[in-house]
């Protein structure tokens, strides 16, 4: 493999985008922290942009307003991943990565997010922008419903807001707010006990249902944000997420997005997303996974005869309107010596070209009880991959 090489482990990180960035000098600017413009803030637009697909995060970087609620609201670290990946995937359809420049949320506060996370009855007396858009866990008389019937017919379906922020250039040298995007992550399961400290039981939400329910709070959530007149003038893209199960080990995805355009008080046309992550192998694939399943069970099959000392072979494919684009391979270890990695990775190198698809981006990690320790990244269309052994 003319493309081996060992690297620090520190290094790889500017290695992984797969292209060489461009180097330009940086662009000093004005930042305007307020609608009012009474407050201003030298910034930097960096110039170098790993990808086309890449948004460039303006210096110094801001937190969002509503830093370390996702970590506590979304049940698995796939979903909290996917959920601002995805979100930034969608906002390519209005901002291009070549005109608008990253910010994390700074409209919606913690305690904001909080709040409209909550069920409608448990802060009723706030003001009307910041109640509950969770439904009522009481009846009609304000008695508490019965856990099950809840569970049925009152579930949580808002589990998280992620808020996006996308900044252009004026003429006058400064950033200004060019564009929002939301995501509301959906449950698709509501979990709940039927006593205090008791098992915990589940209830799936239907897909129509859970459809419907999220538009519904999508339609608030843009009329809430229009009452703020530093966002009345912006375009605001909206998704709407389904969460995964608690133990699933594939992210869910965005299903639905829309966009309300600048100016306007309410939503236009929902649009459809195709996407889905997936596990291979597969027991009894459907015929879209076929094909890749049995190329992914002669994977591992080869992985299989060869080294008995790893102790399973996991990949996530991850296809969109039918069609896979990205497979992701984990590979975890029991191996001790160092000669035995750059075997199994020079080996298992050669089996990914024979066996998986070429046309599609694959990312094989092959870790053990110290962490990484090698990997593989290949591209669609490339003949050779990228590897990469771990020098600590």
């Amino acid at each position: 493999m003319n493309r081996f090489r060992w690297i620090p482990a520190m290094v790889v990180v500017a290695m992984l985008a797969g292209c060489v960035p461009s180097f330009k000098e940086d662009t000093e600017v004005l930042n305007e922290t307020d609608e009012t413009e009474a407050e201003v803030e030298t910034t930097i637009i960096p110039s170098m942009q790993l990808e086309e697909s890449y948004y460039r995060t303006l210096v110094p970087y801001k937190e969002s307003a509503s830093r370390g609620l996702v970590v506590s609201n979304l049940y698995t670290k796939y979903d909290i991943k996917e959920v601002e990946e995805g979100l930034m995937r969608l906002s390519q359809n209005i901002y291009d990565t070549e005109n608008y420049y990253f910010q994390e949320g700074q409209y919606l506060d913690a305690d904001t997010v909080s709040n409209w996370l909550a069920r409608s009855n448990q802060n009723e007396d706030e003001p009307e922008e910041l109640r509950g858009l969770n439904p009522p866990d009481v009846d009609a008389k304000g008695a508490t419903l019965d856990p099950t019937v809840r569970a049925k017919e009152a579930p949580i379906y808002l589990a998280h807001i992620v808020e996006q922020n996308y900044l252009v250039k004026t003429d006058d040298n400064k950033v200004t707010l060019g564009g929002i995007s939301i995501g509301l992550a959906l449950n698709s399961i509501y979990y709940y006990q039927k006593q205090q400290y008791g098992d915990t039981f589940e209830e799936p939400i239907p897909q129509a249902e859970l459809e419907k329910k999220g538009k519904e709070i999508a339609e608030e959530v843009i009329s809430r944000l229009r009452q703020r007149p530093e966002l009345q003038d912006v375009p605001i893209l909206i998704g709407l997420f389904e969460q995964q199960a608690r133990n699933s080990i594939v992210p869910g995805t965005y299903f639905s997005y829309n966009v309300s355009e600048q100016g306007e008080n309410g939503l236009g046309d929902w649009q459809e997303i195709n996407e889905e992550y997936v596990t291979f192998p597969m027991s009894s694939p459907d015929e879209l996974y076929r094909n890749v399943n049995t190329s992914f069970q002669n994977f591992k099959q080869d992985i299989d005869e060869y080294f008995s000392n790893h102790t399973s072979v996991i990949g996530r494919g991850f296809y969109q309107n039918n069609t896979l684009t990205k497979l992701s391979i984990e590979i975890p270890i029991q191996f001790y010596g160092t000669t035995e990695i750059i075997g199994f990775t020079q080996y298992l190198t050669g089996v990914m070209i024979q066996q998986l698809p070429m046309d599609v981006d694959i990312e094989v990690s092959i870790t053990s009880i110290n962490g990484p320790e090698a990997l593989i990244l290949k591209e669609r269309g490339d003949e050779e991959p990228f590897v990469h052994i771990y020098d600590y």
